[in-house]
């Protein structure tokens, strides 16, 4: 191949090099993560989960750099950058370090191909043990069991939630897709389940292959006192704890998630009751209700699935009253628009859709039809989500609210939109 000089160029190059941009499997990636000699030595966490494994990815993230220890910590989709998809200590990896990743993978894959998402697994652990972090944290991309992540062994699993999305590759149904993300568990090895219904699926795979299974509600669990709450785990507590910084109320469920795991490999990586509560306060994941501040008030939400924007629904409720209620709304095709709009349309008194030019991207119009369709009464069709946030700025006044979302595409564009105006 020709010589990539630029981050920009190598990920234009990934995503030819494969005929498909999602092949679910092991096999190939394995391979190169065998010729690469691709194994961590430091304890590995592996996280899935329809929504929330971001936020306790992120959670875990704050509270073993608070402990002070060095942490790798791969997810995705990102917002803005590539690079926040590979971040060490918090920060996203430089374009030298991801490149001399991609350079280290290219090398030794021979005539095997590579999907983008596959290429970005193996540089971001490429990338952690270069840099010889004391933890790795790996967020699942699609399901559980035929993720790339997957070909790597965690010390503790943790399956947050479960709910429908990617039903066409996952199945149609909350048993099948259980099934799906319990792939990540591992005979004997702690596995986290905080889905507080969880599939039988899950229960009965779990079970077959020996893993030490940990449900929430029966061996972990929290309790809330005003501001601030306890968390349990067999037989220990952690007591006083901050609510985290992330807002929610789901946001105490993934919290729980983390200590869980936390609790699962205390032997390997000890954590102290100062580091949790400050890892809890200091944390920050962009795009997960994320309330701007000023006025009018905008939050940002990345939410694209009906469990994620049932949360989010939640979540607004709990916030102060606003005169006028604006949404930025945009969404791909392959996602279930109708259930998501039924869920929110309550929420909001106008709605701005915008197109999205992309695979799996549609029109403002067709946006806007489906939205009328649904008995939405306010709506205005716009080209790009641009266009509609600047109009959303135009109309709001300082009483009023502004929420985007429906697809990480949608909060990036305003967030590009944000830090760079027209």
């Amino acid at each position: 191949m020709t010589m990539k000089k630029k981050l920009d160029d190598w990920l234009s190059w990934q995503e030819s090099l494969h005929t498909a941009a999602i092949d679910m499997g092991l096999a190939r990636v394995s391979r190169v993560r065998d010729a690469m000699g691709l194994k961590p030595s430091c304890p590995v966490i592996m996280v899935a989960g329809t929504n929330g494994k971001g936020s306790t990815c992120a959670m875990l993230s704050s509270i073993f750099r608070a402990a002070g220890f060095k942490v790798g910590a791969y997810t995705s989709p990102h917002i803005l950058r590539y690079n926040e998809r590979i971040a060490i200590d918090l920060k996203p990896a430089s374009d030298e370090r991801i490149i001399a990743s991609f350079e280290a993978i290219d090398a030794a894959r021979g005539d095997t191909t590579l999907t983008y998402f596959e290429f970005g697994t193996l540089a971001a652990v490429h990338s952690f043990v270069a840099e010889k972090v004391d933890v790795i944290i790996l967020e699942v991309g699609l399901g559980g069991r035929l993720d790339a992540v997957n070909i790597f062994e965690p010390d503790v699993s943790v399956v947050v939630s479960v709910d429908l999305d990617h039903q066409a590759i996952l199945g149609d149904n909350r048993e099948d897709i259980g099934f799906e993300k319990a792939g990540i568990y591992r005979a004997g090895k702690p596995a986290i389940c905080v889905d507080p219904e969880p599939p039988q699926r899950l229960l009965d795979h779990a079970a077959a292959i020996g893993a030490d299974l940990k449900l929430y509600g029966r061996d972990f669990g929290y309790t809330r006192m005003d501001n601030q709450w306890s968390f349990r785990c067999g037989d220990h507590a952690r007591h006083a704890l901050p609510i985290p910084a992330l807002r929610g109320g789901y946001q105490m469920v993934n919290a729980c998630g983390a200590l869980a795991a936390l609790e699962a490999i205390r032997d390997k990586l000890p954590v102290g009751i100062g580091a949790i509560k400050q890892g809890l306060v200091e944390v920050e994941w962009p795009g997960r209700f994320q309330v701007l501040p000023g006025r009018p008030a905008v939050v940002l939400d990345v939410g694209h699935n009906p469990h994620a924007v049932k949360a989010m629904v939640a979540a607004l409720k709990q916030l102060q009253y606003a005169e006028n209620r604006y949404a930025v709304f945009s969404m791909l095709a392959d996602k279930d628009m109708a259930a998501v709009v039924e869920l929110a349309k309550g929420e909001f008194d106008h709605w701005l859709a915008a197109g999205l030019d992309m695979p799996r991207g549609q029109s403002g119009e067709a946006i806007a039809a489906a939205l009328k369709n649904a008995g939405v009464a306010s709506v205005s069709a716009f080209d790009t989500v641009a266009q509609a946030w600047s109009a959303a700025l135009s109309r709001a006044g300082d009483n009023d609210r502004i929420v985007v979302f429906g697809s990480f595409h949608t909060v990036a564009e305003v967030e590009a939109a944000r830090r760079h105006p027209v």
